[in-house]
Order: C-alpha cells, then sequence, then structure tokens
C-alpha cells in the first residue's frame, strides 16, 4: 500500500486531484494505523490511465461518468486496471483488440481504416500451436546450418532483406503475408535477427505468444545485447504466466536501454504482483521520469 502523498509523488498527480478521484469512488483507499489514506498498486495503475484520457483534453466530467459506467457494467468480475482505455476526440472508449465499445451507450465501433486482428487470428485458427512452435525451434536449426545456404540464394527473385522490407511494408495492410515474407528472409538468412522479432511479434499478437517467445530467444542468440529482443521477450513471457522469467527479460532490456519506459512500467506492475513494492515504486519513479520527457 502507498500513502497518498507517494502515490501524488510518482504519478505526479496533485494531492487535490488525487482527492476528487478517490470522493468520485475510483480509488478506495484504506486507513493505515497511523490515520493516513493509502492506495494500492492497482489503484495507482487505474490513476494512471484516468489522468491519460484527461491529457488528451477528455473533460474529467466525461472521464469520471465513463469510469462509473464500467464500475457498475464490470461489477466485481472484472477489474477496470485491466482494460485499455483510449481517447476518442472527446469520449473515452474501451479497446479489447478485435471491439471497441463506449462505456456510455455500449455501443461498438468499427474502424475500417485501423489495421484488425480477427483476420489474422481467422488464419490462424487452423494451425496447431504446436506447428507454430517447431516452426520457431527450427529457427535454433537453421541457425546451426546456415553455412549451406547457398551465397546470393533468393526467393521469388528476392534476397531476404527485400523480403525483410516487404514484411515491413506489409504489416499494416496484410500481416499473414507480412508473416510469410519475414519467413522467406529467414530461410534465406537463418540469423536475420530483425525478422525472427518482427516474425515473433506477429505470432504473438495472433494468439502465439509460446511461438513468439522461441523467435525473440533466436534473435537473441545471434544479437544478445538487444533490448527490443529482451523486452518483446518479457511480454511475451508475462502473457504465458512466467512472471519470474519476464522479470528477467525486462530487466535485460533495461540494461541495455535505461531509457525504455515501457519496460520500467511492465517490470514495476510484476514486482508488485511479486511482493516486492519498494521496488515496484522505484521503477515507477523512472517511468515518470522518461514520460514526462516525450
Amino acid at each position: 500500500m502507498y500513502s497518498v502523498r507517494k502515490v501524488s509523488n510518482v504519478l505526479g498527480v496533485p494531492p487535490e486531484r488525487l482527492r476528487s478521484y478517490m470522493k468520485a469512488g475510483f480509488v478506495t483507499p484504506e486507513r493505515a494505523a497511523d490515520g493516513e489514506l493509502h492506495l494500492s498498486f492497482q489503484d495507482m495503475v487505474l490513476l494512471r490511465k484516468v489522468e491519460g484520457l484527461v491529457g488528451h483534453q477528455i473533460p474529467a466530467r466525461r472521464v469520471h461518468q465513463a469510469l462509473k459506467r464500467l464500475k457498475a457494467t464490470m461489477g466485481t468480475s472484472r477489474p477496470i486496471t485491466g482494460l485499455n482505455l483510449e481517447a476518442d476526440g472527446d469520449r473515452v472508449v474501451v479497446d479489447e483488440g478485435d471491439v471497441r465499445w463506449d462505456p456510455d451507450s455500449g455501443q461498438v465501433f468499427f474502424d475500417f481504416q485501423r489495421p484488425r486482428l480477427p483476420a489474422v487470428r481467422n488464419v490462424e485458427a487452423n494451425i496447431a500451436p504446436l506447428a507454430l512452435a517447431r516452426e520457431a525451434a527450427a529457427g535454433q536449426e537453421q541457425i546451426r546450418r546456415r553455412k549451406r545456404t547457398p551465397e546470393g540464394a533468393t526467393i521469388d527473385g528476392l534476397s531476404a532483406q527485400e523480403h525483410f522490407q516487404r514484411g515491413c511494408g506489409l504489416e499494416d495492410e496484410d500481416p499473414a503475408a507480412a508473416r510469410t515474407a519475414y519467413q522467406n528472409a529467414i530461410e534465406l538468412e537463418p540469423a536475420h535477427a530483425d525478422a525472427h522479432i518482427n516474425v515473433g511479434r506477429l505470432l504473438h499478437e495472433s494468439g502465439h505468444p509460446e511461438a513468439a517467445q522461441l523467435h525473440y530467444r533466436v534473435a537473441l542468440t545471434v544479437r544478445p545485447e538487444d533490448p527490443t529482443a529482451y523486452f518483446n521477450l518479457g511480454v511475451a513471457l508475462e502473457d504465458t504466466g512466467r512472471r519470474a522469467e519476464a522479470i528477467e527479460a525486462y530487466e535485460s532490456s533495461i540494461a541495455l536501454d535505461p531509457s525504455n519506459a515501457d519496460a520500467h512500467y511492465n517490470l514495476a506492475r510484476l514486482l508488485e504482483q511479486l511482493g516486492r513494492p519498494e521496488s515496484a515504486v522505484r521503477h515507477l519513479l523512472i517511468y515518470r521520469q522518461l514520460t514526462k520527457r516525450r
């Protein structure tokens, strides 16, 4: 638990605004033995989201109204801290990947300009996760026999780097085709770390974090000081419940790139969950300092 003073310092939220959030019922402080009010780490996560929404110029009244409606809708079945809240113009929307909806009206939005994951998931639904894992694991064997790949070899007339660049250009409009392009790059150049990182991310986004982990690990055998590979590995490990390993991956990413604000935030959250609040606060403070510079 954290005092209101400490929460104000960590998040940079004036105490009077914190009190307004408490009065509105968004957070439920507990009174300690010394009479001072204390908030939980989950409260801090929610307050950070609220501050972000108000910072997008959404009227505080509208943010309050949306959160009250969410609390009433979700009840105790699902904490608001687990929702991805975004600003859409002057209103709050809940983004759940394949659907976005207005907590005030319940209206569902369809954004035809935005790349959507369901189409990718439909393609992946017919592919066994085990096959995906084997595909990723094959990367290790490919690295061991990379000298067998003829120099100057191509697929469809394109080199490994050209397939990689093609994949980068296809990600927004056709993630499945982008993944194929990255796989072609890996086939031609098994030690192409960037292709492994990108295809790992696409696998993760399509619901296969285990296979993604294997690609990230292949990338790290090629480029052991890549902070992005460590960060992505941490996210994938976290999504499969391997929190201790995720902490190690985030710490490795931060050691290589101390300015990675998201790594500090994710690490803080995991440290709090594992009962290390002081370390969690230290990383939250660093996160706050880094995001203030943006």
